[in-house]
């Protein structure tokens, strides 16, 4: 296949965007316009909680006016911590409503994370869920800047403590609307500044080229704080009137059950959980007798994937977004096969996030899709296979990382370019491939790059390989961490009259890692392996926090 440099094609327009400027002036038009549609809805004590845009509305202006009576004015900084709720949208838009400054703190951290943010940031104000509240108020005698914590509870006794709020407070596109403090998988957690301007670029997009409404359900899992699930799942959502179902939990039980009361049309997903839905799928359907083993096979892949998506809830579905990390390949296909609207896309948390995504008319799922409308994507020092570093330029981009001109001038040059730090191409007809991360390539001696994500996708289609990561400590031998399946790996070696234990385990793991290997150039092939007993430590977006093993060395 011939690679190239630039797109010969951006992804199809099929609508105009509404041309708003601001994340306040969005809400405000809007909540008006659905006002008396369903917004939100969650689960609560044995029955749905439900808000619609009007009831947001007003919510949202009277909390800013409890904002503002606090003391808190324009461009103050304002903590948001929760688990994903109405109340965690409603805080986001009244921070934006007096022209503030979001600081979202990833719920999953621990709280020294959310002390160096808080400081950092010089955060003013938290408004946080009950489940936060003690570890958040312990922080007020060590960050000096942080004066009140509210709680998402109270918003009840704030609607009732005034009879109306307060209108929106003025302000620029350019102005700073949040900052995200990210760790990714290379350490250095960096506060990312996200504008007005660049946020509504990525929702108006999202608008123009993917097919949504107010008749949709989205499903939201994927946690409010990462750009992902806010640009997609809050605001894009918000903006086309769509009804969002917030889920209790990612505990399977809880998942499966609320997916089926919600019944979504949309759901943003993380390739993670969509591996394990694969998963589940295919051991249900391999653990069926012989007798309906042989009928299900004669039945076509589209016929099963209904009666499946009939069980889960998702008889209604037409979107499932991937993104935040790479949708293993054979994942794709085989939830694409059972009739499963499999969409991926592409993003980074300084591109607010999106920058190419999978046109629903044609995707091309081992793809991250075509460019969207107001981002230019080139590539750049290509290798001998025609790979290079993918660049981005549009409204979208990020103005910078906080308080770090040095961090910031390394990945941004002085005509607007972002340096993605990832490696791919583009096909013949404007569909992006990723083959890599710049900082993971491992430059073998003999001048081969091996893209350690490779290997471990190909590692991983085994079931009995929960995750992988691959390595070379001397850029000639390839090296594997595994986290072993335990449970399908003890069922295979006890179906064949074996004892399991650990040797038993690492031989079996052996022969699968000899199976991958024949699938793969001699440069390629992984020479030596050791099992991990635990998953390994991740991103918020489910990504190997690699640079915690950089000097690792096998036993």
């Amino acid at each position: 296949m011939k690679k190239y440099q630039t797109p010969n094609k951006k992804i199809p327009v099929y609508r105009q965007p509404h041309g708003f400027k601001t994340i306040s002036e969005m809400v405000n038009i809007c909540a008006e316009k659905y006002s008396d549609k369903t917004a939100y809805e969650i689960p609560r004590n044995s029955q749905i909680i439900k808000y619609s845009f009007g009831d947001v509305l007003n919510l949202v202006s009277r909390l800013a006016k409890y904002l503002r009576d606090k003391g808190i004015s324009k461009g103050n900084r304002i903590a948001v911590i929760g688990e994903n709720s109405p109340e965690w949208a409603i805080s986001f838009f009244a921070i934006s409503w007096i022209g503030a400054v979001a600081v979202p703190l990833d719920a999953r951290a621990y709280v020294d994370s959310h002390k160096l943010a808080l400081s950092h940031s010089k955060s003013k104000a938290v408004i946080t869920s009950n489940s936060f509240y003690d570890s958040i108020n312990s922080l007020k005698p060590q960050v000096p800047s942080l004066k009140t914590v509210i709680q998402m509870e109270e918003l009840d006794g704030i609607k009732n403590k005034y009879s109306r709020g307060i209108t929106p407070v003025k302000i620029d596109t350019d102005d700073l609307m949040e900052i995200l403090f990210t760790s990714g998988t290379t350490g250095d957690p960096k506060g990312v500044m996200l504008s007005h301007r660049n946020l509504m670029s990525n929702v108006e997009d999202v608008y123009r080229i993917l097919d949504f409404g107010e008749d949709d359900t989205a499903f939201s899992i994927l946690p409010m704080h990462h750009v992902y699930e806010c640009t997609g799942g809050l605001l894009s959502t918000f903006y086309n009137g769509v009804r969002v179902f917030y889920s209790r939990s990612l505990k399977p039980r809880e998942m499966l059950a609320d997916l089926k009361t919600a019944r979504p049309s949309i759901w943003l997903n993380s390739p993670l959980i969509l591996e394990k839905l694969y998963q589940r799928i295919n051991k249900e359907l391999n653990s069926q007798s012989k007798l309906k083993s042989f009928i299900t096979n004669m039945i076509p892949k589209s016929v099963i994937g209904n009666k499946v998506k009939q069980k889960l809830g998702l008889d209604k579905i037409r979107i499932i977004l991937s993104g935040g990390a790479a949708l293993p390949g054979w994942v794709g296909k085989g939830l694409g096969e059972l009739g499963f609207p499999i969409i991926q896309g592409y993003g980074l948390s300084e591109a607010s996030p999106l920058i190419t995504v999978n046109p629903q008319s044609n995707p091309k799922n081992e793809s991250v899709g075509m460019v969207i409308p107001s981002v230019e994507v080139k590539i750049i020092d290509t290798d001998k296979d025609g790979n290079g570093e993918i660049l981005a330029r549009g409204d979208n981009i990020m103005k910078g990382y906080y308080k770090n001109i040095s961090a910031t001038k390394e990945v941004l040059t002085d005509d607007g370019w972002l340096k993605t730090g990832d490696i791919g191409y583009f096909d013949e007809e404007g569909y992006l491939y990723i083959t890599g991360r710049k900082k993971f390539v491992i430059v073998t001696r003999g001048g081969k790059n091996v893209f350690p994500e490779e290997v471990e996708e190909k590692l991983c289609k085994s079931v009995f390989i929960e995750e992988a990561m691959v390595f070379s400590p001397d850029d000639s031998q390839i090296q594997a961490l595994i986290f072993p399946n335990i449970d399908e790996v003890k069922i295979e070696i006890e179906k064949s009259g074996k004892e399991y234990n650990d040797d038993a385990c690492r031989e079996f793991i052996h022969k699968e890692i000899r199976e991958t290997n024949k699938k793969l150039e001699a440069y390629k092939k992984v020479s030596k392996f050791e099992l991990r007993e635990e998953e390994f430590p991740k991103t918020t977006t489910k990504k190997i926090k690699r640079h915690l093993f950089k000097d690792y060395k096998l036993k």
